[in-house]
């Protein structure tokens, strides 16, 4: 006759040592799963979003139009414009100093594109973390589980299969939920490290473009005072 031994079954008859193990490395596959779903919808709404703020930034002509065609996302895009006009209205005594404020903008907007790169990558450290300990962690339950086995048997005087077969079985569930853990966390973060990247190369791109607003407008400001002063000159003359 041969018994049959389900995975919950299994886990109701480890030692309590063993079941924490265990109950630790589902709780761990939840928090990837939970992880892998939100950073999904983050990301999809994102990149929406910045494809968005990129046409509007192609399409403006000012940084004014800029800050007003992508004032309804909130995003990243419109706080780069901000950025970008807060320095420039702090440098207007200094009209001379075009490339300063070229300069002093490029900083602002490479502390705003850092800042978001964080953000991005924010809750993924979890799952290098559970993919890069779950296994072990299952080994030592295993371990642990296979000690408590032997012990049992030298304490029973019984050396049959049928005596050391279950609780070696409930050993290695230890080692294989430790794989089930670390297996999809370490796939999931790969991903969401390819997305991320490629989310990022598009705040980049969203930089480029603050910048070329800012190049224009400088220009047409240093364009109008140098009609201005020609016309002066015409005056006084």
């Amino acid at each position: 006759m041969s018994l049959t031994f389900s995975p919950w079954q299994m886990f109701l008859g480890a030692g309590p040592v063993v079941r924490c193990v265990m109950t630790l490395l589902a709780a761990a596959s939840v928090v990837t799963w939970t992880i892998f779903i939100a950073k999904t919808v983050e990301l999809i709404r994102l990149r929406a979003q910045l494809k968005k703020s990129e046409t509007a930034l192609e399409d403006a002509d000012t940084l004014y139009l800029g800050e007003e065609w992508t004032r309804d996302g909130a995003g990243i895009a419109h706080a780069m414009v901000l950025a970008a006009e807060a320095e420039r209205r702090r440098s207007e005594d200094i009209p001379a100093d075009r490339d300063g404020i070229k300069e002093r903008i490029v900083l602002h907007l490479e502390r705003l594109e850092a800042a978001e790169g964080r953000r991005l990558m924010r809750g993924t450290g979890v799952l290098a973390t559970i993919g890069a300990t779950s296994p072990f962690i299952g080994l030592f339950g295993t371990v642990w589980g296979i000690m408590s086995s032997f012990t049992g048997i030298a304490a029973a005087h019984a050396t049959s299969l049928a005596v050391v077969a279950p609780g070696i079985a409930e050993a290695l569930l230890a080692t294989a939920l430790g794989l089930v853990a670390a297996i999809p966390a370490v796939v999931i973060y790969n991903h969401l490290a390819r997305q991320t990247a490629a989310c990022r190369a598009c705040v980049a791109d969203l930089t480029s473009l603050v910048m070329r607003l800012v190049s224009r407008d400088l220009a047409r400001a240093a364009l109008a005072a140098s009609g201005n002063v020609v016309r002066f000159m015409a005056a006084a003359e």
